[in-house]
């Protein structure tokens, strides 16, 4: 090579000294209460068979996969997600258990995105994954969950937002939308660009009263009062079971003493198809997007082989620490090393000053043997 190549590709970077630090800092804490919610730790590789992602699964668009193939000609992808692969893993390992099981993971994702979004191609993930267990008792686990992680990394303000994807799909089905206008209205209603959607709809010819409850789902947000206000909205017994589920769920969080960290946003939507039921994210200052992602999936494990319901969350680790770094908010960092400095020529100096760094090293303290210059 006709130069030394010392910056990274586009789209990813390097961590260390006391970031670092303090990145393992967070992952620590956030790993604490999820492992006193009772989830155990699970690993799956960092690439897997294309299907594991493909448009069927509902999960990260091709274009955005980082692609290539293994000596066999097999299409390969670096996760984007974790969610399909734990799935996978829970219907190879687990196929026949019914209890409810508990998983927890922690590594980096990979998504090939423009650098017009601004954001990193490689980030690093947290999250649990509740299988197994379809009730609404589950879906106030993972926000309390989810809420109890974020309070113990130090953060104080912040809010978890709830929506309910059967509550749009019931109301599309109402209006008479085919697939292909649902998606592309969730796509408007996601990204809150009303005049997209109010436009998409008249392209379409959706007639009224659908057209204005559709566009009406873009503003449907606030506390408890506001499921009363969604529920006058709509006929069908989905989008009115979506409404009793959400009722139901704050009954819960309030169990959980978690109610005023929680809102409802009837029109936040995912990018992910696979979510079949609560969906909810959580924000804070600081940073543009969400910090934590998730919702239920009943029908994702089906795509494997097996039937079983399913909830979780990732925590975008780096944009936890972002947030985290502009509240100002102290975490705690590993001791200043201690450094011991030995005369190389002595050879009774360094035995001296080896045992003084073994004793401080049993002690738990960081020590590092200098030579004197």
């Amino acid at each position: 090579m006709s130069k030394k190549l010392l910056h990274t590709p586009e789209g990813v970077r390097d961590i260390y000294g006391k970031e670092y630090a303090r990145k393992l800092e967070v992952q620590k804490k956030l790993h604490e209460s999820i492992a006193s919610f009772g989830y155990e730790d699970i690993q799956t590789p960092s690439f897997e068979f294309f299907d594991i992602f493909s448009r069927e699964i509902g999960t990260t668009a091709s274009k955005e996969l980082y692609k290539f193939f293994d000596k066999e000609n097999n299409t390969l992808v670096l996760r984007p997600d974790f969610t399909p692969s734990i799935a996978r893993c829970a219907a190879k390992y687990f196929m026949e258990a019914k209890e409810p099981l508990r998983f927890s993971y922690l590594g980096n994702t990979f998504t090939n995105a423009s650098k017009l979004q601004g954001k990193l191609n490689e980030s690093t993930q947290m999250g649990a994954e509740l299988i197994n267990d379809p009730s609404v008792e589950a879906d106030a686990e993972m926000i309390s969950l989810v809420i109890e992680a974020l309070k113990n990394t130090g953060l104080k303000q912040f809010q978890v937002t709830i929506g309910q994807v059967e509550y749009f799909k019931g109301l599309c089905q109402e209006a008479g939308l085919d697939e292909e206008t649902e998606y592309d209205l969730r796509d408007c209603i996601s990204a809150k660009n009303y005049f997209a959607a109010q436009e998409l709809l008249e392209e379409r010819q959706v007639a009224e009263p659908y057209r204005s409850v559709l566009l009406k789902t873009a503003d449907l947000f606030g506390d408890l009062t506001s499921l009363s206000k969604m529920r006058q909205l709509v006929h069908n017994k989905r989008s009115l079971a979506a409404i009793d589920r959400l009722e139901q769920l704050y009954k819960v969080l309030k169990l959980y003493g978690v109610e005023k960290y929680v809102s409802f946003d009837l029109g936040m939507l995912s990018k992910y198809n696979y979510y079949t039921g609560v969906i909810f994210k959580a924000y804070t200052f600081g940073v543009g997007d969400a910090v934590v992602k998730g919702g239920r999936y009943d029908n994702l494990l089906h795509q494997f082989g097996k039937e079983a319901p399913a909830i979780g969350f990732m925590v975008v680790i780096d944009e936890l620490i972002e947030a985290l770094d502009r509240q100002k908010v102290d975490l705690p960092l590993p001791e200043e090393k201690t450094r011991l400095i030995y005369d190389s020529s002595d050879r009774n100096d360094f035995a001296a000053k080896l045992a003084e760094a073994k004793k401080m090293r049993a002690q738990g303290l960081a020590v590092e043997l200098v030579a004197r210059a």
